[in-house]
């Protein structure tokens, strides 16, 4: 066999695989939104580089809870609102959606803020910055199958490499990193209530509505299934790795020079960092991986929202209908995008919940958890459900990252 014949097999062997690839990354990417960038940037700020551990920690975790929706939405086909509804009846499914909804309209305020933060630092007021992504993110989905959907976001969504540049520049002190990351202050409110943020800011409950969705939309099936899991593990190595990026470079930018800095905006941030990243080169990168955080998290959680009501109230939910054969699938997805756009535009003040909100996301996850894990107990074919070992180390998982979020996150605000 000649070297240029093995290389072609190789190039088609992968081909199968590469068409499966795409909801693992976007929903990955789409999880590393403004309100996790500034979560992240706040704790590298208030406490160095002693949360860089727990962003390592939490790839497994994500994976684990992510590869769940894979396997419900490859080996039953429906989304997870569906499942809910066939698995535990009408009204814990509307538990859910209620869950969803509130997640989705804090994820939206904290999208559409950042991308007027990213007009103030170029000078374009809101009226324009905010209209013009709406319409981006109506035009894209408006306009596309569920694949040309996912080829734009995953397109939008690599800009947040940009963050990897971030942090290079930033250039850390190796040692004082090492020495930070093993030495966290576990039992000071202040530094379990940015871990329970953190933990928010990672698991989302538009994340497992998307993915499952996402994974029955495009049709794919067991054969696949392999694909599906790499695509989801890879994706969780990488928004990991962009949040671990902001975390240093904010520990290494802005905490030298201004420990008490309160990054509640992404204006705030960037003026605080760029100065010592470069103030032209510096707020470009920067803006770029805010708006490509910021528009693949809007499509996202809004389309996850669409699909959620949608297996609960039983209308037409799929990227493969035309708008006027799907009304309130797109009529839902474009609320979300002009309503969260105008809510940022009348009252921008509301852009300082961004760490709120993750913790509030971390509030849910008792919710979002419970459903997830009884349902791929009961809902999967034998060979695939959820049981044995692996169900109680997910079971264990899960508890344990429950009762930090949550409890965390109520020492936190009562401190």
């Amino acid at each position: 066999m000649t070297t240029g014949t093995a290389s072609v097999r190789r190039k088609f062997s992968l081909l199968p695989w590469l068409a499966v690839f795409g909801p693992g990354l976007v929903v990955m990417l789409a999880d590393t939104d403004v309100g996790s960038i500034i979560t992240a940037g706040q704790s590298g700020v208030q406490w160095g580089y002693k949360l860089l551990l727990p962003q390592i920690i939490l790839m497994p975790v994500l994976y684990i809870v992510q590869e769940l929706t894979v396997r419900l939405g490859i080996f039953t086909g429906k989304g997870h609102g569906e499942l809910i509804r066939e698995a535990f009846g009408v009204k814990w499914a509307w538990l859910s959606a209620a869950g969803l909804a509130v997640a989705t309209a804090g994820a939206l305020l904290t999208e559409f803020s950042g991308v007027a933060g990213v007009g103030d630092l170029f000078g374009v007021p809101h009226y324009i910055s905010l209209p013009l992504a709406a319409g981006a993110l109506l035009l894209i989905v408006f306009t596309g199958s569920y694949r040309r959907v996912e080829r734009v976001a995953l397109a939008v969504g690599l800009f947040e490499l940009a963050f990897f540049y971030v942090a290079w520049a930033a250039r850390p002190e190796f040692s004082l990193l090492v020495s930070d990351a093993f030495h966290p202050p576990v039992f000071n409110a202040s530094y379990e209530y940015l871990v329970a943020a953190n933990i928010g800011a990672v698991i989302m409950p538009w994340m497992v509505f998307y993915q499952q969705s996402a994974v029955a939309d495009k049709h794919l099936r067991a054969e696949h299934f392999t694909a599906a899991r790499w695509d989801t593990a890879i994706g969780a190595v990488i928004t990991q790795l962009v949040m671990a990026a902001v975390l240093i470079a904010a520990a290494a930018s802005i905490r030298p020079h201004a420990p008490q800095a309160s990054l509640q905006t992404i204006g705030q941030m960037s003026q605080a960092m760029t100065p010592y990243l470069g103030i032209d080169v510096g707020k470009l990168i920067f803006s770029f991986g805010v708006l490509g955080a910021a528009m693949i998290a809007a499509i996202v959680a809004s389309l996850a929202l669409a699909w959620g009501l949608g297996e609960v109230a039983g209308y037409r939910r799929s990227l493969e209908y035309h708008p006027l054969k799907a009304k309130w699938f797109y009529g839902v997805y474009a609320a979300c995008v002009i309503g969260g756009a105008t809510v940022v535009g009348i009252a921008p003040n509301l852009i300082s919940l961004n760490v709120g909100v993750q913790v509030m996301n971390a509030l849910l996850l008792p919710l979002v958890l419970g459903f997830l894990v009884r349902l791929a107990m009961v809902t999967l074919p034998e060979s695939h459900r959820l049981k044995g070992g692996y169900m109680w180390l997910t079971i264990g998982i899960c508890a344990i990252t429950c009762a930090f979020g949550v409890l965390g996150g109520i020492g936190g605000l009562l401190s």
